[in-house]
């Protein structure tokens, strides 16, 4: 398949479709890129500037369907007429990281999950790039895979993976996959069932032999349930924040322990990132440090100085003693479980959005513990306003991040936090979650 002049077909223009075009284009395929919609100024001229063919706002489906190969964004579902009549006649169609792993010597540690993939894969790039290793950040963070892959390949690739990249991978393998946790989500693109959902996340472990590790939560149902269906061929070293655990990770309330070679341990209040779920994240990417056999100092000093991601619990300002969090990249009801769950103050909270069917019952508990009054942040704000309308006395709607802001320092008093944590996509008021949080934080600056 990895030959000169053969002809290959890229669906979508993005980052990834890019960066696939480049490796496509230096590896002298044939390389034609198909996007539905616009494409953006600067990755037109990128295309230009490589001298491959392209198109926007339609696909020609003749000129697809006579593809040796088909790259496709992982936007794109696997249920459009395209990719079946791709399928029908066995026109292999692979995600850009399969795409660039036919073509890359680096090992790679790859992290998926419901919630915690992209702080867990941030804070394992950051501690192997403390300890001096060849290594980059790829997949749904940092630059594309391919094109990494096209510019120099490097010694080692931390990638977090969606569901729907793993969906379309094959051949690729993990030397290191971690799961961080499974629940609901996206089930719209699985027919509303939850185990192919599950299925596409276990694909992180495809192609593992006994050389490579799985790294797993220990304490979450779903997994240890999956588990116990499959025969395991690769080392497993699984985290948990209620048993120990001979070979992986665990930790109690004052301490994490890792044992991996030989022991490791540090304070949990040392932890750079705070809540439980952040000790998991922690814990994952401990495990995989010291598999990569990275000195425990390192370790140590990366998980103390670490600093999370953008729109990701972020404080943003402390005004007047009231301290404003921007977590907008918290899209479902579980990322915002876990921002409730680690505010240690009383919270008024910003919450709403395009409502990817949110069961808000299983907040009730938190909400009644921890939230003074809420600030809906939607266009259609009635299911929140009736989850907890008999929990919380306070709920207002706003249409700007701006009047969202204002209501929150108005409700709020000294030594009270005002956190965006939205549980909902964002694309009735904004662009995407990236746009919200830094609406949210202008907001706030002008406070």
């Amino acid at each position: 398949m990895l030959g000169k002049g053969k002809h290959i077909a890229i669906l979508g223009a993005g980052e990834s479709g890019l960066g696939a075009a480049i490796l496509a284009h230096k590896m002298e395929w044939n390389v034609f890129v198909s996007d539905a919609g616009k494409i953006k100024e600067e990755f037109r001229l990128e295309l230009k500037n490589l001298g491959v063919e392209w198109e926007e706002g339609r696909h020609d489906e003749e000129r697809i369907l006579n593809a040796d190969l088909v790259v496709k964004s992982p936007g794109i579902p696997n249920t459009i007429p395209l990719i079946i009549a791709l399928r029908n006649r066995s026109i292999p169609v692979v995600s850009e990281i399969e795409f660039a792993g036919y073509y890359s010597k680096g090992k790679k540690i790859c992290i998926t999950g419901s919630n915690g993939k992209t702080t867990t894969t941030m804070l394992i790039h950051h501690i192997l790039k403390k300890a001096g290793l060849d290594v980059a950040l790829a997949g749904n963070v940092g630059q594309s895979f391919a094109k990494q892959v096209a510019e120099a390949d490097r010694e080692w690739y931390v990638i977090e993976l969606s569901s729907f990249q793993l969906d379309d991978m094959f051949d690729f393998k993990a030397e290191i996959g971690i799961l961080t946790n499974i629940t609901p989500d996206h089930l719209d693109r699985y027919e509303n069932e939850m185990q192919r959902y599950i299925d596409a996340k276990f694909r992180i472990i495809n192609n593992q032999t006994q050389e490579d590790w799985f790294i797993y939560n220990f304490d979450d149902p779903i997994i240890k349930a999956e588990i116990a269906k499959r025969k395991l061929s690769m080392k497993t070293a699984p985290f948990s924040l209620k048993e120990e655990i001979k070979l992986g990770g665990f930790a109690t309330k004052e301490q994490l322990t890792i044992n991996i070679k030989n022991q490791f341990t540090m304070s949990i209040h040392d932890l750079a990132l705070k809540g439980k779920h952040n000790t998991q994240n922690s814990l994952a990417a401990g495990i995989a440090a010291r598999i990569v056999e990275i000195r425990k100092d390192i370790v140590r000093e990366s998980l103390e100085d670490f600093v999370n991601v953008e729109h990701r619990l972020e404080f943003v300002a402390k005004v007047n003693g009231i301290e404003f969090i921007n977590d907008s990249k918290a899209t479902n009801i579980n990322s915002t479980w876990f921002a409730l769950e680690s505010m240690e103050k009383q919270v008024v909270w910003i919450v709403g959005g395009v409502d990817k069917g949110n069961d808000y019952t299983e907040l009730i508990e938190l909400v009644k513990d921890k939230v003074k009054a809420i600030i809906c942040l939607g266009k259609e704000n009635q299911r929140i306003i009736e989850a907890f309308s008999s929990s919380v006395d306070t709920i207002v709607e706003a249409s700007s991040a701006l009047e969202a802001v204002a209501y929150g320092y108005r409700l709020a008093n000294k030594d009270e936090v005002v956190l965006l944590s939205p549980a909902c996509a964002s694309f009735d008021l904004f662009e995407n979650y990236e746009d919200r949080g830094n609406q949210f934080k202008q907001a706030v600056r002008l406070l």
